[in-house]
């Protein structure tokens, strides 16, 4: 089986170390790169993405799971694998570490993108832009690195054999939702391969235009409900009346521990570090959205756990408030080494958090006005976001097999247009063809993987039980 590339050194920016994106070719005539493509099928044949080398003797996924906790919260961390134990999907959403190194044995072109790293299902959804346009992207970064572009199509694919296990569906429902999401990114791929690159970066996804082409009444009435609550009231409105309450004249957050939290130590102290960290935010915007910032004044910080992956980072909600009383609501979380990274090669950002910021801004078809970055005591690198806008995730316990399938379709094509805004369309659409022989490789790995998975999540309950790590669940 090929095995991946040798990660180049270097970047594409003469100021940076690090991997580097595959060369830029789109200045080249489109029948060379045609060729150029349709080649990379000698050193690596499509096939040969339908499984990945063995694991070396010795390989412990629980290991590789602690390992991955070094430097998170200690209190947090059973949290964390009690998050984990629960099924074999949420094992697979905190085990995206696992899976890197899993990844770095499968076959690959060589050719890298900006990867998400943590490409499933479930970090996808519909949240509303700068531009309050409310579009469907990718929505989470935190492991984004420049890497192949094969391994978030196969993590994505995987994703979806092991979502449909869980709702209970039938094996051959399964694989067609994982067939499903490879045959869109390779469609999808081919139709960016023929628009303009302005076309192409434009591009993006129209949650209205989305909700109307789903064939299900049931659930497109559903999604269409969803998407009018969350826009029917500004999204830091509805978060202060559900996260905040107001002591004297002063705003506070609501703690309702363990999930969120004051530190417990001196509140002025804990404001400080927040407003230096705020200040150093700030200067990581651009000017015009440094002056916005400038508007709101620091109320409040507690600590908040989320999703699985995250859980034991150092993340954090911060309140702000205009003078006439309008809240923002800003999400800090920490940002560290990308599990690409040992893999695929160091990050050439110094910053992890700068890394998550140019990951989003190059995957994502609009972004996160309040989106930067900074640095706090001990070394933390963070991010920062605005707190939910107007967000609808998928839901997708409530759907049937062809909801699944087709929304793994649409993740798919989601992928594409991401991964199209730094690889070249042209040469990655000319290598998958116009078959189904790289759709099935994709499914047929991702079915082999779900298996996997399924193993690696039984070790983690049998690592509970023997007392080798703690689990909480909340």
């Amino acid at each position: 089986m090929a095995r991946s590339a040798k990660m180049r050194t270097g970047s594409n920016d003469a100021s940076v170390k690090g991997p580097r994106l595959s060369e830029t070719t789109h200045v080249r005539p489109p029948k060379e790169r045609q060729a150029k493509g349709k080649a990379l099928r000698e050193h690596c044949p499509r096939k040969s993405h339908s499984g990945w080398a063995p694991r070396p003797a010795g390989f412990d996924p629980v290991g590789i799971l602690i390992e991955d906790c070094k430097g998170r919260l200690p209190n947090l961390i059973p949290i964390r694998f009690g998050r984990m134990l629960a099924s074999p999907f949420t094992f697979y959403r905190g085990a995206a570490a696992v899976m890197a190194d899993d990844l770095s044995r499968t076959a690959s072109t060589g050719l890298n993108v900006m990867a998400c790293g943590d490409c499933h299902l479930l970090n996808f959804g519909m949240f509303a832009t700068g531009e309050r346009r409310v579009i469907f992207d990718i929505n989470d970064f935190d492991e984004v690195s420049i890497a192949p572009w094969e391994w978030d199509v196969k993590r994505l694919a995987a994703s979806f054999v092991i979502a449909g296990r869980s709702n209970g569906f039938k094996s051959q429902d399964c694989e067609g939702a994982a067939r499903s999401a490879a045959r869109s990114y390779r469609q999808a791929m081919a139709g960016y391969a023929v628009m303009s690159p302005l076309d192409a970066w434009y591009d993006a996804l129209d949650s209205v235009r989305l909700l109307g082409e789903l064939r299900d009444p049931k659930m497109r009435s559903f999604y269409q409900k969803k998407l009018q609550a969350a826009t029917k009231q500004q999204a830091n409105e509805k978060e202060f009346a559900r996260l905040a309450y107001k002591e004297g004249e002063r705003p506070m957050i609501l703690d309702h521990p363990p999930l969120i939290y004051h530190l417990g130590k001196s509140q002025k102290l804990e404001l400080a570090r927040a407003r230096r960290l705020l200040e150093q935010y700030r200067r990581s915007l651009p000017p015009e959205r440094r002056e916005l910032v400038r508007r709101f004044g620091l109320m409040d910080v507690a600590v908040k756990v989320v999703g699985v992956g995250s859980v034991g980072t150092l993340c954090g909600v911060l309140l702000l408030m205009s003078g006439d009383g309008s809240p923002l609501f800003l999400q800090l979380k920490e940002a560290r080494r990308s599990v690409l990274e040992r893999y695929a090669g160091v990050s050439p950002y110094p910053n992890h958090g700068q890394r998550v910021v140019v990951g989003q801004h190059l995957m994502q078809a609009a972004g996160d006005l309040f989106l930067g970055w900074c640095t706090g005591e001990g070394g933390r690198h963070f991010y920062v976001r605005q707190l939910r806008d107007a967000k609808v995730k998928p839901v997708v316990e409530t759907m049937r097999p062809e909801n699944l399938e087709n929304y793994a379709g649409l993740c798919g094509r989601t992928l594409a247009r991401a991964h199209a805004r730094s690889g070249d369309a042209v040469i990655l659409a000319a290598y998958m063809g116009t078959g189904g022989v790289f759709d099935d490789a994709i499914a047929t790995c991702a079915v082999a993987y779900a298996d996997q998975t399924e193993k690696d999540h039984a070790a983690l309950v049998r690592a509970v039980r023997q007392g080798r790590v703690q689990a909480i669940v909340d």
